[in-house]
């Protein structure tokens, strides 16, 4: 019983669920948090290491940026053990498989995460009728084409440097994993004034002093070549990424890329965590200590559930835009106040924050993660 209950607290998770389909390869992990709020939103991730630990504390993670940004949600995660870069057919069957596993699961609802995408989830839509982060063809707004999530780390980022002693013009960025959270928080950031220097994505590291030309770094990859082809750039093996001296660090790939045994290495004034779970909490401890800013994950990158709450509810791409600006510049101003006035590293007060918020919703309830009415979770 300990075993199968390792991961349960006062919050969670309601549901561990491990999905196996032997006649389509299928292997996956669905983790319902707390829904006390609401139905669970949370991305549907694909790699061939993920773990029934990684998917709890990504949903965790969901439970506690849709409580501290005000969504009506929940919070969830899925993984389905794969190559994210294997023939759309067989993607797709995946993806179908888990859907249709899942159709009673009423408590979760599909969204994208690393390694899916818009079209993963118009599969899912198609299959069972509930998924967000859709194409525009079938009334969705897509928010990785868009950039919410890069949208939200931008106002973040605005709203940390009234706390740090540099400006956004000519700020030099350094972004790890260039994909779909990282390629729009470096062009937003960008359009204010700041300049890419460093960006790694999993062939190596590429660094170029005077900046780079961010559009022609989204054209490189989406031609299928990587940043280390960028023309003049010095190349850099992977890990080199976190050596690069900068003002903003922005972590936008895998869980745990910073901990105890590198995070000395960063040599950086700010960091905006565009990944979930990027980085280690004693490491968090050591920045603090040090002196660097670090907007943890639930934080920085809720953009991206802020725009898919607001699809889920018929919403416009303006609006969710406008949303997501109003929550990400509060709950970042919040937060920092606290820190100011406690001295607590920003994820320990930002957790009290979403943490009390999650426990209201759960006192509006007989039984604290679950609700007995018709049609509610």
């Amino acid at each position: 019983m300990e075993d199968i209950f390792k991961f349960a607290d006062e919050l969670g998770p309601a549901k561990i669920i491990h999905v196996y389909e032997p006649s389509a390869g299928l292997k996956g992990v669905l983790v319902v948090d707390n829904v006390a709020a609401g139905p669970s939103i949370g991305g549907v991730r694909m790699a061939p290491d993920v773990s029934t630990e990684e998917c709890f504390r990504l949903a965790r993670a969901m439970t506690l940026k849709n409580a501290v940004s005000g969504l009506p949600h929940g919070g969830g995660k899925a993984v389905i053990y794969g190559d994210p870069k294997m023939p759309q057919e067989n993607k797709e069957k995946l993806i179908r498989a888990m859907a249709s596993s899942l159709r009673e699961v009423h408590e979760y609802i599909f969204g994208p995460d690393m390694g899916t995408n818009e079209q993963c989830m118009a599969v899912v839509k198609d299959e069972i009728g509930r998924a967000v982060g859709l194409p525009r063809e079938i009334g969705g707004i897509p928010l990785d084409e868009i950039g919410a999530t890069g949208w939200g780390i931008s106002q973040a980022a605005d709203i940390a440097l009234d706390y740090c002693d540099f400006d956004m013009e000519d700020a030099r960025i350094v972004v790890q994993g260039f994909g779909a959270v990282g390629k729009h928080a470096a062009r937003f950031l960008s359009e204010k004034g700041a300049v890419l220097i460093g960006v790694a994505d999993s062939r190596g590291t590429a660094y170029k002093p005077e900046g780079f030309d961010i559009n022609k770094l989204i054209n490189l990859k989406a031609n299928g070549m990587s940043v280390v082809d960028y023309p003049g750039a010095k190349v850099l093996d992977l890990e080199a990424i976190i050596d690069i001296e900068c003002d903003i660090w922005i972590p936008a790939a895998r869980p745990d890329i910073i901990h105890e045994d590198n995070v000395h290495r960063l040599n950086t004034r700010l960091v905006l965590e565009g990944a979930n779970i990027p980085i280690t909490h004693e490491a968090e401890k050591y920045l603090h200590e040090k002196g660097v800013l670090c907007i943890p994950d639930f934080i920085a990158n809720a953009g991206g559930v802020i725009c898919a709450a607001m699809e889920y509810r018929g919403a416009c791409e303006a609006t969710a835009f406008q949303a997501i600006e109003e929550k990400l510049r509060c709950n970042t101003r919040e937060m920092l106040e606290g820190v100011a006035c406690c001295g607590m590293i920003p994820r320990d007060v930002a957790m009290e924050i979403a943490v009390k918020r999650v426990k209201k919703a759960m006192a509006h309830r007989r039984w604290s993660l679950f609700s007995s009415a018709p049609g509610f979770v």
